[in-house]
């Protein structure tokens, strides 16, 4: 056995150990459960109880350990940073940084200097509640919990020293499970906001399995999307200004079902997705499904693969990768914990003139050998330079890939 799988595999196991303790932290949050919420309807066989989700190694991979990933011809892939644990979010400020954030593990928020020489990583927030949420605007870097978003101001100028956080919003129900956010700034200067169901599989309040959107100051809210089971990636397409978005479906359903979608707004305010009575548009669910239709809920733009856990997506925006890719959503599929067969990668979904998706391809693989997680992409960054940035929670990495023709 090599270094590389000797390491992964104690990083492996270290990593079920600190779900596990998440799972038992979030299991005497919600007291009138008698099991963690992700475990809501697994079935009592052997190989189902041995499932649960998978947590990032409680330490971040060497450099050189780091593993080898593939890209198609012409392509370079290259670390462009290493050491940041948990790394999940990612956003470019207006000097040059790259701001990353984090989950479970490690609960921070990073900074990473250096575009253009040598790279440093500086820890700029601490002990924070699943910081997974994070935009840039105005100088600013907005952070969300499950409980508020907050606003760090001019944050560029003081990276060793940095301001006090401004409450911008603090109505977020808090929930644990499905509460962490991924925020983003629309075309219309609104920031966008998921509520994902507070469960596994269940019917959700009003208030939740929601997208809305509020002024920079925190009012006026208005809803975009219902039946949004768990969404922890959007973006807008850079011509028509239309959300799309990826959404994690239901769990414990099958080996092969659901498939986690990949969405597109088309009537903000007016459409709804599904949850939880329609998966994948092509079934109904079998507890809460009855007297439903799928024909009444938006069909899924594109299917991403059962259990993928779509996350990250981007709009190709850059002017360097060949012409197919110019305008293609690229998609971090960050892999199943809830199926046998374990894959993830970052692929693309190719879109027509109509914004028809026409094929989802695999793109940036090498995330899984022997059925093991090797790495696990997060979010997808493109560059000034029309490089494209690929987090992975899994190693605390951050990788680059350019086209060099």
């Amino acid at each position: 056995m090599s270094p590389l799988h000797s390491r992964h595999g104690l990083g492996f196991a270290a990593g079920l150990a600190a779900i596990l303790v998440s799972a038992t932290a979030i299991t005497a949050q919600e007291k009138k459960d008698e099991e963690p919420f992700w475990a809501k309807g697994r079935p009592k066989t052997d190989a189902a109880m041995k499932m649960a989700p998978v947590a990032a190694p409680p330490v971040p991979t060497p450099a050189d350990k780091l593993p080898v990933l593939k890209a198609p011809p012409g392509f370079k892939v290259e670390v462009y940073a290493s050491g940041i644990l948990d790394a999940r979010g990612l956003r470019r400020g207006d000097k040059g940084t790259i701001f990353v954030s984090s989950l479970f593990v490690a609960g921070k928020i990073y900074a990473v200097t250096g575009e253009k020489g040598k790279r440093q990583v500086k820890t700029i927030a601490s002990d924070l509640m699943l910081p997974n949420g994070i935009e840039f605007r105005g100088g600013s870097l907005y952070v969300a919990t499950p409980k508020q978003i907050t606003r760090y101001d001019k944050i560029e100028d003081s990276l060793d020293k940095p301001p006090q956080p401004v409450v911008v919003y603090d109505k977020l129900p808090g929930d644990v499970p499905h509460g962490w956010k991924f925020i983003k700034f629309g075309p219309d200067g609104k920031l966008y906001v998921p509520i994902g169901a507070p469960c596994n599989i269940c019917d959700p309040p009003a208030t939740h399995a929601q997208i809305f959107k509020i002024n920079a100051d925190g009012s006026g809210v208005e809803v975009v999307a219902r039946g949004v089971r768990n969404t922890v990636g959007f973006d807008f397409h850079p011509r028509t200004g239309e959300l799309w978005f990826t959404d994690n479906q239901r769990d414990w359903l099958s080996e092969d079902m659901p498939l986690d979608e990949l969405n597109r707004i088309t009537k903000p305010g007016s459409q709804h997705f599904g949850f939880p009575y329609c998966h994948s548009g092509l079934m109904t669910d079998p507890e809460f499904g009855w007297g439903k239709s799928c024909d009444d809920y938006t069909k899924p733009a594109a299917l991403l693969g059962p259990h993928a856990a779509p996350l990250g997506m981007r709009f190709y925006t850059g002017n360097k990768f060949p012409a197919k890719y110019r305008g293609a959503i690229f998609i971090a599929r960050h892999g199943p914990w809830n199926r046998t067969k374990k894959y993830a990668d970052v692929s693309v979904a190719y879109l027509d003139a109509s914004g028809k998706v026409t094929s989802v391809q695999p793109f940036l693989t090498g995330f899984v050998k022997d059925n093991q997680y090797l790495g696990r992409p997060v979010d997808l960054l493109v560059m000034p330079d029309g490089s494209l940035l690929v987090s992975d929670d899994h190693n605390g990495a951050i990788y680059r890939v350019s086209y060099g023709g």
